[in-house]
């Protein structure tokens, strides 16, 4: 998999982007969002990216923050939503709108997207009011130089959620144990022993 990019932006044509890494070219597909950050071409940035395997094609999807990534990988395990319709909807309304949205279970906002009839709109707010209380914040990896990293909290909630909890739980267990001054390897360390007490 193919987790992230830091590269020279060599063209920019939405929802198209050419990301030049080590003298090879990627193509990557991205939501308005993210490029409304972009810098111009030439410059160097760092994207977040997501692989899609099929058949007869593989293809790059890239975004400026982790909380778009986050919401787009939620939005692809959804009956009825592909990647498509994924980039549609985070081109349409920010992360943090989403979130609010589906809180307050309003699928008619979802329902102006392209792609998004009533069903689909009600379908998603249903399956993901469940993680609305746990949607990732926009700090981390943004579009920017190389450099910028996430912060030792998000990445021990990811790393737990990597290995298996859902994303309230390595939220409240995260969220226990942080101090300002704690590495990631530190967090989790301690998330991991409280989840076992």
């Amino acid at each position: 998999m193919i987790g992230r990019l830091t590269g020279q932006l060599a063209l920019k044509q939405p929802p198209w982007l050419l990301l030049e890494v080590g003298g090879i070219g990627y193509e990557i597909e991205a939501p308005m969002s993210t490029f409304y950050r972009l810098p111009a071409t030439g410059e160097v940035i760092s994207l977040q990216t997501h692989l899609v395997v099929r058949d007869d094609a593989h293809l790059l999807y890239g975004f400026g923050t982790l909380a778009e990534k986050t919401l787009f990988r939620a939005l692809i395990k959804i009956s009825g939503v592909g990647p498509k319709v994924a980039l549609a909807v985070l081109s349409s309304i920010s992360a943090d709108d989403f979130w609010n949205a589906v809180r307050a279970g309003e699928s008619g906002r979802l329902t102006k997207t392209p792609g998004i009839g009533k069903k689909t709109a009600e379908r998603i707010v249903v399956e993901m009011r469940d993680r609305s209380d746990t949607s990732v914040v926009n700090e981390g990896f943004t579009v920017s130089t190389p450099g910028t990293a996430m912060s030792p909290l998000t990445e021990a909630r990811a790393a737990l959620e990597g290995l298996g909890y859902k994303p309230a739980e390595a939220q409240r267990l995260t969220g226990a144990v942080h101090k300002d001054d704690m590495s990631t390897d530190q967090i989790i360390r301690e998330a991991l022993k409280r989840a076992l007490r």
